[in-house]
C-alpha cells in the first residue's frame, strides 16, 4: 500500500529503520525492487545500487494505526474484517459478494475505493484465507472459483513461490538449499520426509495454502447477528438526511429482532465516509428494546451531542449501518391502551405538586384525607417504561457512566451496603432480607467523622459529644447495634462497631458509633458520627 502524497510508483522508494545499530531497508516499492533492492539490505548498499532512491523513516506504530483504520473501513463490505499484519486485511465475504454484483465486481470496488484514498492495493478472493493471501501478494490471479476441486486448487497453487507459506528464515533457507522454490515442489514430495525436514508448522501452512485446512479469521469486532444498512451513490452531508436514514434503519431493525424474540441492549451506528474515515456511536438501554421510536430517540440524543461537538461529514457518508451488538430476550405482551391511559390519568391527578404545598400541616392533612392511588400492573409497567426512557436518554446525552443508580449489596458495614453502578446496566442480584430492616439515617457520610464523646459506662451511649465545634447533650438514645467487619477479609486494624441512634436536646438526631469492644479494645475505642436522620 502507498500513502496519499507518497512518491509515484515509478520512482524508487523505500522505508528504512535502525536494526542492531545498522541502518537497513524495512520496505521497498516495485520500482525499488526492480533495482534489486530488498528489505533487510543496508542503506549504504541500497544507495550504491540506486542513487535516486528516496528514503523515509519507518514508523511501525503509524503503519499499524493506518492498517487498523483501513480494516475498519473494509467492514463496510462485511462485518468479518480482520487485520493481516503487517500490511494486509482479511475479509470473510461469504454470502456478501452478491450484494455488490458478484465476486469480481467486489474486488474491483475494493481496489478502486482504496485507490481513491491514495493507497495502491491488490485484492484476491479464494476458498481459504491463506490461499487468498498468497494470491494477493505473489500472483496475478485474483479470483479462484469456489467450485474447484482439491486437485485444481493445488494446480493453481503450484506456481507460487515458497515465500507464500510465510515460513521463518531457517526453514526458508533449508528449502532454498534443497532446490525447493515453488509450492508445487513441496506438493510433489512425500509428506513424512518433508515434515521431518521442515517441522509440523510448515506442513500446516502448506495444507492451509491449498485449502486442505482453513485458518480462522478473528475479526476486529464481534460480528452482530442483527444488522440493517443503507447505501447511497452520493454521500450524505446534511444532519437531517442522516437522522432520517437512522430512523429508517431503526424500522428495518425491528423485524429482525422480532423474528428472534430479542430486544437490543446496545446499539452501534456506523457511518462510513467517502474518503475512508469511519465514525461509530454506541448507545445502551436499561432494558431490551425494539421499538423504532425509542431506539431512534436514543440515537438522536447521541447524534445531537456529536453535532454540538462538530460532526465532520467530510465528503459525506455513503454507507450507514445500524447493528444490535448486545441483545436480550424480549417477549411480546398485550397492553390495553384504555387501561394505560386511565391509570396514567389517575397517577397525574394524585401526584404531589410541590408548588401548591403551603406548609407541612396542610401537606399531612392532604395525605391523610386523600385516598392512596392504586395502579394496575399495566400502569406500573407503563411508569417503569417512562422512567427507563429517561435513564436511556440521559445516558445517550451525557454518557452511560454519568447516569448512576445505587444497588444494594450484601454487606453489614453501612458504607459498603450500596454500590454505584451505571443505571442502564443489569441490576445486581441481592439475596432477600431475612430480618426486618433497621432504621438508617437519611444522610450517610461517605467517611465517618470523629467526635469527642463522654460516656458514663464503657458500653453505654455518650452523655455529651462535640462535633464540628458544637457541643451536643444527649436527651434520648436507642442501641447499641453491633456491626462487626467480615472476619474473612477484614484488615487487622478494623474493629467492631456499636451504633447508637441518639437525639440531642435540640431535637437533632444522629447516628453515632463506638469503634472497639469495651474491655477488649479499650485502648483503640473511638467515637464517630456516621449519619443524620
Amino acid at each position: 500500500m502507498r500513502r496519499r502524497g507518497a512518491p509515484a510508483r515509478e520512482a524508487p522508494f523505500a522505508l528504512w529503520s535502525r536494526i542492531n545499530g545498522a541502518e537497513r531497508l524495512a520496505a521497498v516499492n516495485a520500482a525499488a525492487e526492480a533495482q534489486r533492492l530488498k528489505p533487510g539490505m543496508a542503506v549504504a548498499d541500497a544507495r550504491a545500487l540506486c542513487p535516486s532512491l528516496r528514503l523515509e523513516d519507518h514508523d511501525p506504530e503509524a503503519d499499524a494505526t493506518t492498517l487498523a483504520a483501513i480494516a475498519d473501513w473494509c467492514s463496510r463490505f462485511t462485518p468479518l474484517a480482520a487485520l493481516d499484519a503487517p500490511n494486509g486485511v482479511m475479509l470473510d465475504v461469504t454470502g456478501a459478494a452478491e450484494l455488490f454484483g458478484g465476486e469480481a465486481k467486489l474486488l474491483d470496488e475494493i481496489e478502486a475505493c482504496l485507490g481513491a484514498q491514495g493507497f495502491h492495493a491488490r485484492a484476491a478472493l479464494a476458498g481459504g484465507p491463506a490461499f487468498a493471501r498468497a494470491l494477493a501478494r505473489f500472483s496475478k490471479l485474483r479470483l479462484v472459483p469456489p467450485s474447484l476441486t482439491q486437485e485444481e486448487i493445488e494446480t493453481l497453487a503450484a506456481p507460487l513461490p515458497v515465500a507464500a507459506l510465510g515460513l521463518d528464515e531457517p526453514a526458508a533457507t533449508r528449502l532454498a538449499r534443497a532446490g525447493l522454490v515453488r509450492v508445487g515442489d513441496l506438493l510433489a514430495r512425500p509428506r513424512a520426509p518433508l515434515a521431518a525436514r521442515l517441522g509440523a508448522a510448515a506442513i500446516a501452512r502448506l495444507d492451509a495454502l491449498v485449502c486442505r485446512t482453513r485458518e480462522p479469521i478473528v475479526p476486529r469486532f464481534p460480528a452482530p447477528s442483527h444488522i440493517a444498512e443503507r447505501r447511497f451513490p452520493d454521500g450524505l452531508t446534511r444532519l437531517a438526511d442522516i437522522e432520517a436514514t437512522l430512523r429508517l434503519l431503526c424500522e428495518d431493525l425491528r423485524p429482525l429482532l422480532e423474528r428472534s424474540g430479542l430486544g437490543a441492549r446496545r446499539l452501534e451506528a456506523a457511518f462510513y465516509r467517502v474518503d475512508g474515515a469511519v465514525k461509530r456511536l454506541v448507545v445502551g438501554t436499561s432494558r431490551p428494546l425494539r421499538d423504532p421510536l425509542r431506539l431512534f430517540g436514543l440515537l438522536h440524543e447521541r447524534l445531537g451531542r456529536l453535532a454540538e461537538e462538530g460532526l465532520d461529514t467530510g465528503y459525506g457518508f455513503d454507507v450507514l449501518r445500524l447493528a444490535a451488538i448486545a441483545t436480550e430476550r424480549l417477549d411480546d405482551e398485550q397492553r390495553g391502551l384504555d387501561t394505560i391511559a386511565s391509570d396514567h390519568a389517575v397517577f397525574r391527578r394524585n401526584r404531589l405538586n410541590t408548588e401548591n404545598v403551603i406548609d407541612s400541616k396542610s401537606l399531612e392533612r392532604d395525605l391523610c384525607e386523600k385516598p392512596v392511588p392504586t395502579f394496575s400492573h399495566r400502569a406500573l409497567d407503563h411508569i417503569a417504561d417512562e422512567f427507563a426512557d429517561v435513564v436511556d436518554r440521559l445516558g445517550a446525552r451525557l454518557g452511560p457512566s454519568r447516569v448512576l443508580r445505587l444497588d444494594l449489596m450484601e454487606r453489614h458495614l453501612p458504607e459498603c451496603a450500596v454500590r454505584a453502578a451505571p443505571a442502564a446496566s443489569a441490576p445486581a442480584a441481592v439475596a432477600s432480607m431475612k430480618f426486618a430492616p433497621l432504621a438508617r439515617p437519611l444522610r450517610l457520610f461517605e467517611q465517618p467523622e470523629p467526635i469527642d464523646a463522654i460516656a458514663l459506662a464503657p458500653d453505654g451511649p455518650p452523655l455529651r459529644f462535640r462535633w464540628r465545634r458544637a457541643l451536643h447533650d444527649i436527651a434520648a438514645f436507642e442501641g447499641p447495634e453491633r456491626i462487626a467487619p467480615p472476619w474473612w477479609q477484614a484488615p487487622r486494624n478494623e474493629l467492631a462497631r456499636d451504633y447508637f441512634h441518639v437525639v440531642d436536646r435540640e431535637g437533632q438526631r444522629f447516628w453515632l458509633f463506638r469503634e472497639g469492644l469495651p474491655g477488649q479494645d479499650a485502648i483503640h475505642a473511638r467515637w464517630f458520627v456516621h449519619g443524620l436522620f
